[in-house]
């Protein structure tokens, strides 16, 4: 967290929270969500401005709920997530890059869901794959040893069988099949913030 964040904080330690105004789409980009794209239930405009979305990114955390936010000097701005607090691509020199700019580092589990998002566990990070990925990740999924094709792929988010695996730097990870809309209660966190209700 930025040092002037930390001192925003102190000297205004009751600022209200913020939901709503800032959401996290499947391809990596924040977006900021205006009262039209919240009634409308739309992404929101893109943010393009090279500081803000590191400043955004410096500060990006999760509080104790699991829900996901941006610490904007003492008010916490909640991010509506599309997908998973983190996206990942594939980069040529890093391997796994989230959309932060950290590198995932190695994996510890493997999910498909049936629309065929591929989601991937590192440790405490949960990170969809950039759907623009999938085709530099096709040739290291693997049935019964060998690379698996479009057709048996579709057939395995049928039923589930054969086994389906990942290789990854010599590691052979079993993907698990899952619905997408039990990801959030699976690797806990919270989609959809809203104020905490007071009990």
């Amino acid at each position: 967290m930025d040092d002037i964040v930390k001192q925003a904080l102190a000297k205004w330690p009751n600022v209200p929270h913020c939901y709503g105004w800032l959401g996290l789409d499947a391809r990596g980009n924040w977006r900021m969500r205006d009262e039209r794209a919240q009634h409308l239930n739309l992404p929101g405009d893109k943010l393009n401005h090279a500081a803000l979305v590191a400043f955004i990114v410096r500060n990006y955390a999760a509080d104790e709920r699991g829900c996901w936010y941006f610490q904007n000097g003492p008010q916490r701005v909640y991010v509506r997530l599309e997908a998973t607090p983190y996206i990942v691509r594939t980069d040529p020199a890093a391997g796994w890059l989230l959309h932060t700019g950290a590198a995932l580092g190695g994996i510890d589990e493997a999910v498909l869901t049936e629309s065929g998002a591929l989601v991937l566990r590192g440790g405490d990070v949960v990170a969809q794959l950039d759907d623009r990925d999938f085709a530099q990740v096709l040739p290291a999924l693997r049935m019964n040893g060998a690379p698996v094709d479009d057709e048996a792929l579709l057939a395995w988010l049928e039923t589930g069988a054969p086994a389906l695996t990942l290789s990854e730097h010599g590691r052979t990870i079993a993907v698990q099949r899952m619905a997408a809309d039990q990801l959030a209660a699976r690797f806990g966190y919270v989609s959809a913030p809203s104020p905490a209700k007071a009990g």
